[in-house]
């Protein structure tokens, strides 16, 4: 079995408004073969809490203005640092990139086929660690002026 022609459409529009919210490491994965209830998911990350509700309300927006597609479910909200949005063919992940760390969904599906995505979503893989690396230099900048 594989994703539904409709799952790749909700992928795609999905993956192209995290990217144009700026989302970090954007991936999706055919998981029709392994779970009964959903054909894909999507993953994403930010740095920050703020970016990921803008995220989650962008591919929400999406979604319902280009597909007709609203969530069953929205969970994690309040926090903003993993929100999930159900729409039963598609599942999205938009985590704060310290939880993508930490709970790394990517080993739990690398066996699943990964989706094509749009090129701007292709373009956002290695971002966090990027974005990581700049921070860590700018406190070691900022760090090293307080010494002085």
């Amino acid at each position: 079995m594989t994703a539904t022609d409709r799952s790749i459409e909700l992928i795609n529009a999905a993956a192209q408004a995290a990217a144009d919210k700026l989302a970090h490491d954007i991936i999706a994965y055919d998981v029709s073969d392994v779970l009964s209830i959903t054909d894909a998911f999507l993953l994403a990350s930010a740095p920050n809490d703020r970016q990921v509700k803008s995220i989650v309300d962008e591919i929400e927006e999406r979604l319902n203005k280009e597909l007709g597609a609203k969530p069953v479910r929205r969970e994690g909200d309040r926090e903003a640092r993993w929100v999930l949005l159900d729409y039963v063919d598609i599942v999205v992940h938009v985590q704060h990139s310290e939880e993508r760390v930490f709970y790394a969904l990517e080993r739990l599906w690398k066996d699943c086929p990964e989706l094509e995505l749009p090129a701007d979503a292709k373009e956002t893989r290695g971002k966090a660690e990027e974005h990581a690396q700049l921070q860590a230099a700018e406190e070691a900048t900022h760090t090293d002026e307080d010494w002085r």
